[in-house]
């Protein structure tokens, strides 16, 4: 896969996020919290009790999106490391599908807690719909990676 393939996958998943909002009411995405978060860690502060209110950091925005696109370059990877070059020339849904899915282990492991939402969004105001939505963009983004191969 190229990593420009890989960068659609991801932009499919984002296009879901500004549907969203008007869809069903959701917030827009918040890249810049991501990049306030990876500011920080140089620092030594891993782990926020909420991250917008946190000291803001020059660039942030640009850093939290970047950071974002090589993430989904990386989670495309993961679907060729698992499934083998067979994947390039004998593509399907289901392995594209299920790293897509897998991949929302990272923001329920690692981004939410250290951003101060808790384990699967478990200290956000409704963790079940946050815990909904993450895999369902998780899902389109898999869906992504199949559809522009």
């Amino acid at each position: 896969m190229s990593p420009l393939i890989d960068c659609i996958a991801t932009l499919i998943m984002d296009l879901w996020g500004l549907l969203r909002h008007p869809l069903l009411g959701m917030p827009l995405p918040s890249y810049y919290l991501v990049g306030r978060w990876l500011c920080h860690m140089p620092k030594g502060k891993f782990r926020h009790q909420a991250i917008a209110k946190a000291t803001p950091v020059p660039g942030e925005t640009l850093i939290g999106w970047l950071a974002h696109y090589l993430i989904g370059v990386s989670f495309a990877a993961l679907l060729l490391l698992i499934t083998g070059s067979q994947w390039l020339t004998e593509p399907s849904l289901s392995p594209a599908l299920a790293v897509g899915l897998v991949t929302v282990l990272a923001p329920f492991l690692l981004m939410q807690p250290g951003m101060g939402a808790g384990i699967a969004a478990s200290r956000l105001p409704n963790p079940g719909l946050a815990r909904l939505h993450s895999l369902l963009t998780h899902g389109i983004f898999g869906l992504g990676l199949r559809l522009f191969h």
